[in-house]
């Protein structure tokens, strides 16, 4: 969009002014404190131009002015600053990244907490499986007449077995060839590509021990399915109270009662393959839930394949320069924090 010079300043310090107060800018304020040197009336008539193309909404015939969804878009995109962290929010975020636990979940949940507290809005959290996770290997073991192990080993190097029981008598002979045919023709696949057709043909080569092997690739299935699902954490979801906006607690209940299911967050956005940080102002959010917050939301590497994701939910007047600097140092944080592997150690 090509607006002059003299408007992108009014915008932002429309803007700006509304993060901070709440309360609708009218032209007087802009005067004294956007350093322009035009009358207030000048400033009216650029402001009721910036309403016309959009960026600007009227709440009331004699109030000021407040952003509209497309005037966040476009400070975001053209006129946003990028945020210095101060000295005391480095130590902040550094003294949180100390997160001296050994398992995913509690970092990440930690992740999460730490996240609500220094934006003040509510945060939360997904741990997300790689895209295309296999099984590595098989391996069966005979434990007593009928009672086998099924092992398997992902190709994240996730181990994980089951004491299973199966009619048939199998010898060890038997026993070998089913690892066997296990280890050439189910390894390296998605829980997708183990297809009926498949399956038939395994049947054939499996004969007698075809139980065991049915047993053993839906316990693989199963495994792989496991990992593929999010891990979703939510925290300081009573900080929207705290926001002008939701004070409301008609306003705010249905807001409250999509955050608090498990589903619904799993299905925020995810920045794109191509970048760290995906920002989404109201009506660019697609559940109608959302269409009056805006979600900030940063990527992490886990090791291993695995991504996190950590975020914030707020109103449309979040301060989106401050949000997305501490969301970008803290997910880097977190990605060194698993690449240096001193906070978790994986299950191997």
């Amino acid at each position: 969009m090509d607006i002059s010079e003299r408007k992108k300043r009014i915008l932002r310090a429309v803007i700006e002014n509304y993060i901070n107060t709440a309360e609708p800018v009218g032209s007087k304020t802009i005067a004294e404190h956007a350093g322009l040197d035009i009358s207030p009336a000048t400033i009216r008539n650029e402001m009721a131009d910036l309403e016309n193309l959009g960026l600007l909404e009227q709440p009331h015939t004699s109030a000021g002015r407040i952003p509209s969804p497309k005037g966040y878009r476009f400070y975001v995109n053209e006129l946003m600053e990028q945020h210095r962290l101060s000295i005391q929010e480095v130590n902040r975020l550094n003294e949180a990244l100390h997160l001296k636990v050994q398992e995913l979940d509690r970092v990440i949940s930690e992740a999460s907490r730490v996240v609500s507290q220094i934006t003040k809005y509510p945060s939360y959290a997904i741990s997300t499986g790689c895209s295309r996770i296999t099984i590595r290997r098989f391996a069966l073991l005979m434990v007593e007449r009928h009672r086998f192990i099924v092992v398997v080993m992902t190709d994240a190097s996730v181990v994980k077995n089951k004491l299973v029981h199966i009619a048939n008598d199998l010898s060890p002979s038997e026993l070998s060839l089913l690892n066997t045919l296990l280890n050439a023709s189910f390894t390296g696949l998605t829980p997708e590509e183990i297809t009926p057709e498949l399956m038939k043909m395994a049947e054939q080569a499996a004969g007698a021990a075809y139980d065991l092997l049915v047993t053993a690739v839906s316990f693989a299935v199963d495994v792989l399915r496991n990992q593929e699902s999010c891990a979703v954490y939510l925290s300081g979801l009573p900080r929207l109270l705290e926001h002008p906006e939701y004070r409301n607690l008609e306003r705010a209940q249905p807001l409250l009662a999509y955050l608090s299911q498990e589903n619904a967050l799993s299905n925020l956005p995810v920045p794109d393959t191509t970048g760290t940080m995906k920002i989404l102002i109201g009506p660019e959010n697609v559940a109608q839930e959302l269409q009056d917050t805006s979600v900030v939301v940063a990527s992490y590497d886990i090791g291993e394949s695995m991504k996190g994701l950590i975020g914030v939910v707020g109103p449309t007047r979040m301060d989106y320069a401050k949000v997305a600097a501490r969301l970008y140092y803290f997910a880097e944080g977190l990605s060194r924090l698993f690449e240096t592997d001193d906070g978790f150690s994986g299950e191997h």
